[in-house]
């Protein structure tokens, strides 16, 4: 994709200081979208990276809101339209992960999940469902653990899959807007969100299940992302696209 093809288009990226977001809103800028980048906390990371896409040459703004908070969202999309004046492409890539067996699993540690997961989801499509302007794209996050199914990613995995089902149900309810709506679904990616906890023996194991036999790369997801907010990617709807290096 070339700058020309994305001026003055707008991209909203959720939970973009740091990890696949942050690879996500530069890749989008550097393919030319006006991009804002979304946080709930450390409004210094958010800031950096603003900095460093603009310093490449290309448009970016903060945009501090927990996805979680229906009103918050609100506001997020407010801002974004009297900088920008509307949003085309909407990343949903704010995302958290608690593992643990079903039988154990803490009441707090599942709401917050939920909340995040697929509250937030919600919340997101919901405006966007409302503002995206003609043309748009929806570019929802699932995980290839969705399909692995692995004990102790139950719960997990339960918000990803509703989100998959969203996904689908909203490319008809979008119906001659021409918004398409699709799901990136990463396999194992080197993110700080992956790593933690995991002692490096467990992280070499899962990085050769794979066929690739290494991990993902933030860069990796967010060029699966570009392609779709891109001109390339107009004719794919309603897709859960794996970007796993073959993990599944």
């Amino acid at each position: 994709m070339t700058i020309q093809h994305a001026e003055n288009k707008v991209a909203l990226i959720t939970g973009a200081s740091r990890g696949i977001g942050a690879a996500i809103a530069q890749r989008l800028a550097a393919d030319g979208f006006n991009v804002i980048v979304n946080y709930a906390r450390g409004a210094a990371e958010a800031e950096a990276l603003v900095q460093k896409i603009v310093w490449a040459g290309g448009k970016a703004i903060s945009a501090q809101a927990d996805v979680s908070d229906a009103a918050a969202v609100r506001k997020m999309f407010d801002s974004a339209e009297q900088a920008f004046g509307g949003i085309d492409v909407l990343v949903n890539n704010a995302g958290i992960m608690s593992l643990s067996s079903i039988a154990d699993f803490d009441d707090s540690a599942f709401d917050r999940l939920i909340d995040i997961n697929l509250k937030g989801t919600f919340n997101t499509l919901r405006e966007a469902a409302k503002r995206l302007r003609h043309g748009g794209r929806v570019i929802n996050f699932s995980s290839s653990v969705v399909g692995l199914y692995q004990p102790t990613y139950g719960v997990y995995a339960a918000t990803k899959a509703a989100v998959e089902a969203m996904s689908k149900v909203l490319t008809k309810e979008l119906r001659g807007r021409e918004i398409t709506v699709n799901v990136i679904a990463p396999g194992p990616t080197a993110t700080e969100l992956f790593l933690d906890g995991k002692s490096p023996q467990l992280v070499e194991h899962i990085a050769k299940l794979a066929p690739l036999e290494h991990l993902g790369q933030p860069q990796d997801i967010a060029a699966s992302v570009a392609f779709l907010a891109g001109p390339d990617g107009a004719w794919v709807n309603g897709q859960t696209i794996k970007v796993n290096g073959g993990i599944i």
